[in-house]
């Protein structure tokens, strides 16, 4: 009677070790899992109503650093100026801009125009030059006489004696073809020689 009571009790104490070391067994046969799932984000939650609202940062405006002047060096003068360069002032100095001077350009002298022949009748032109002429000597029995266009110049004074060819220096041009330049006191007269008609007349040419 004894005896199945020891082996009851012996079995009821070693079956639930045995079973354990069996599960045990089980387990360890399992194949682990060599990846762990990525952890997920939270999700956010909505906000609840009648609770403070929460506003997103503002971005702060960034503001301008005022530039500091900067001395400005002294700079060497340029060949053909004499002076300094004047450097205009830099933006923010609040000076009013200075051109440094430009060196003056030598103009190249004009041209002497050509005097064009002078026209019968046109009078004194308007670059005429009166000039110290040499004294004059009237002929015998003639005396100044104020002439006129479209009188006859007696033919003594067509001769070389009264011709006048430096009318250059007067300022006047060279007389037609068949006409000549005649000297009648202090007075220049343009005389046609065919006919010794005066056809223009220039007072006061000498003094």
């Amino acid at each position: 009677m004894k005896k199945p009571l020891l082996f009851l009790s012996i079995a009821l104490v070693i079956a639930p070790d045995i079973a354990l070391a069996q599960q045990q067994q089980h387990q360890g046969n399992q194949p682990r899992p060599t990846t762990r799932p990525a952890p997920q984000p939270p999700k956010p939650q909505p906000p609840r109503p009648g609770g403070p609202s929460v506003q997103p940062p503002r971005p702060q405006p960034s503001r301008p650093q005022p530039s500091r002047p900067q001395p400005s060096r002294p700079q060497p003068p340029r060949p053909g100026t004499g002076g300094p360069a004047i450097q205009p002032p830099r933006p923010g100095t609040g000076g009013p801009a200075i051109q440094p001077p430009r060196p003056g350009r030598p103009q190249p002298p004009r041209p002497v125009k050509p005097q064009p022949p002078h026209r019968p009748g046109a009078g004194r032109p308007p670059n005429f030059r009166p000039m110290p002429g040499p004294v004059f000597r009237y002929p015998h029995g003639y005396r100044y006489r104020r002439w006129s266009i479209g009188l006859l110049l007696p033919s003594l004074f067509l001769s070389s004696r009264y011709y006048y060819d430096d009318y250059v220096r007067l300022g006047i041009g060279a007389p037609p073809y068949g006409y000549r330049w005649v000297r009648y006191g202090p007075d220049l007269l343009l005389v046609r020689i065919r006919t010794r008609r005066v056809v223009d007349v220039i007072y006061g040419a000498f003094y």
